[in-house]
């Protein structure tokens, strides 16, 4: 488990119910502008490492520039919006995106050529995939170089984390382990607000991306823990012999900090920034844990730091049977079929690295049920918000 597996597809998985018609027209023009500027750059195939947290750095730059000229444009029918056209989001915020993305895929696809794993054992195909990294790299790095933001900090990071996993052991603070990714994240982070002419929140946002970085290492090593294990592949948590009490204390820890720093940030529109980086990933931990999404019980910060109600004994992971995961190849096939056939968006479907069954993006199943709304934050959130006025 390293760096390039953690950012590809996403913790921040809004349910577009609760979103509400402004933000998840705005959260689809991300989203569709991330996979649009990937396209326009870099190719049709580039289209493969759209993800859902990548689309952040757009979010981020739009929310601290404010609507601009030029910020929209009309994209054709797409399967993913039922062949409906839709304005989406253009300009520089969408190219960092995915500038970030290609990078953090390639590292991705040179993981799996490294491990050897499933068709990459095979050198034709091993081959094949390197020269698809390689060309990844380069692409995000010129990208990247474009809005004045070096890409080498993401590539250090991802070189980096392999040593640092290789290091670890009993004993080492899981925060070490996270570094790099709070690293690169926070880089990425804090260029938006060169990129929306706003050096100002830079210090703020990098600070905010720090915590995020942190956020999606572990979540990531939560819900793969059970499965790494099972197939004696690395995991932070149990290399580390971190308790998940100590893992969910830290997640608290960087959703306040999170909260905390992007109060410093000087937007010109934060309502979606606030309600993914604020409202969302609260649910993301939520979901990770196995616990409620609904927070009535959030409290004041403890004396540790953390936030939300006391540390629960999660308990040693369940270990449910699960179907061996598909390689990288035929996963991205199999991807590939489901946006293309529309069900990653309306229909429940398995997961194509995965295989385990996940919910459409239209699905209300992470809505708060039983809650009645208020707007004191701006962002639309139920009545348990933890925002201070809520």
């Amino acid at each position: 488990m390293t760096l390039g597996g953690i950012l590809l597809f996403g913790i921040v998985r809004p349910c577009t119910h609760r979103l509400g018609e402004r933000f998840k027209a705005e959260w689809m023009a991300h989203l569709c502008g991330l996979c649009l500027a990937l396209r326009g750059d870099h190719g049709q195939f580039a289209r493969i490492v759209t993800n859902y947290d990548g689309l952040l750095v757009s979010v981020l730059t739009e929310a601290q520039s404010g609507p601009a000229p030029g910020s929209r444009r009309t994209a054709g029918p797409c399967p993913l919006r039922g062949m409906r056209t839709a304005a989406v989001a253009n300009g520089e915020g969408a190219r960092l995106a995915a500038a970030v993305s290609l990078v953090l895929a390639s590292a991705k696809v040179r993981d799996h050529v490294a491990d050897r794993d499933g068709l990459l054992a095979r050198a034709p195909i091993a081959l094949a995939a390197r020269r698809v990294a390689r060309g990844w790299d380069r692409a995000g790095a010129r990208t990247g170089a474009s809005l004045g933001f070096d890409t080498a900090v993401l590539v250090d990071a991802v070189d980096r984390q392999a040593g640092i996993e290789t290091l670890a052991g009993a004993g080492t603070p899981v925060l070490v382990v996270t570094e790099p990714t709070e690293t690169a994240t926070a880089a990425a982070f804090a260029h938006t607000a060169t990129l929306a002419g706003r050096p100002g929140n830079a210090p703020a946002l990098a600070e905010a991306g720090r915590y995020f970085g942190r956020l999606a290492h572990l979540l990531d090593a939560v819900e793969d823990q059970a499965a790494d294990a099972a197939a004696g592949a690395w995991n932070p948590l149990t290399a580390t012999g971190t308790p998940r009490t100590e893992a969910r204390r830290l997640c608290d820890d960087a959703l306040r900090g999170i909260r905390l720093a992007l109060r410093e940030v000087d937007f010109a529109d934060a309502g979606l920034a606030h309600r993914l980086l604020v409202h969302e990933l609260r649910t993301s931990v939520d979901r990770a844990f196995g616990t409620s999404g609904c927070a009535h019980t959030v409290t004041d910060p403890a004396p540790g730091g953390s936030f939300g109600p006391p540390p629960v004994d999660f308990g040693p992971p369940p270990a449910p049977p699960r179907r061996p995961r598909r390689d990288l190849l035929p996963g991205c096939a199999v991807a590939i079929g489901l946006f293309c056939t529309c069900q990653m968006c309306c229909t429940e479907h398995e997961g194509p690295w995965s295989r385990e069954r996940k919910d459409p993006w239209c699905d209300a199943g992470d809505c708060c049920d039983g809650c009645d709304c208020c707007s004191n934050c701006g962002c639309g959130d139920c009545c348990c918000c933890p925002c201070d006025g809520c």
